[in-house]
């Protein structure tokens, strides 16, 4: 008994239009004056972190309790960023278990 094969076409509504432009990465703005210097580290490092759980990401590393500070530090050599503190490691491993 043969089994005819159906195929279905797709009909989404939403089409993406390829785009002629390439991505180009955002663009950075300068960050504000007067702050504290507490602010300023706490800042850099938030975004050192986010840029790590990226990465890490990437390399399919979704949870936290795999991503020791060795494959944190790894990831950070890999993307040429120097090596994260043991804080930054640890504010890394929060993002990627909350996803915020």
């Amino acid at each position: 008994m043969a089994v005819a094969a159906v195929t279905k076409k797709s009909t989404t509504k939403h089409a993406r239009k390829p785009t002629s432009k390439p991505l180009t990465p955002l663009m950075k703005k300068p960050l504000p004056t007067g702050r504290p210097r507490e602010w300023y580290e706490s800042h850099n490092r938030k975004l050192k972190a986010m840029r790590l759980a990226i990465a890490l990401l990437d390399t399919g590393t979704y949870r936290a309790e795999h991503a020791p500070n060795h494959k944190i530090r790894t990831t950070a050599a890999r993307i040429g960023i120097h090596p994260p503190s043991d804080t930054t490691c640890r504010l890394v491993r929060s993002l990627l278990r909350n996803g915020h």
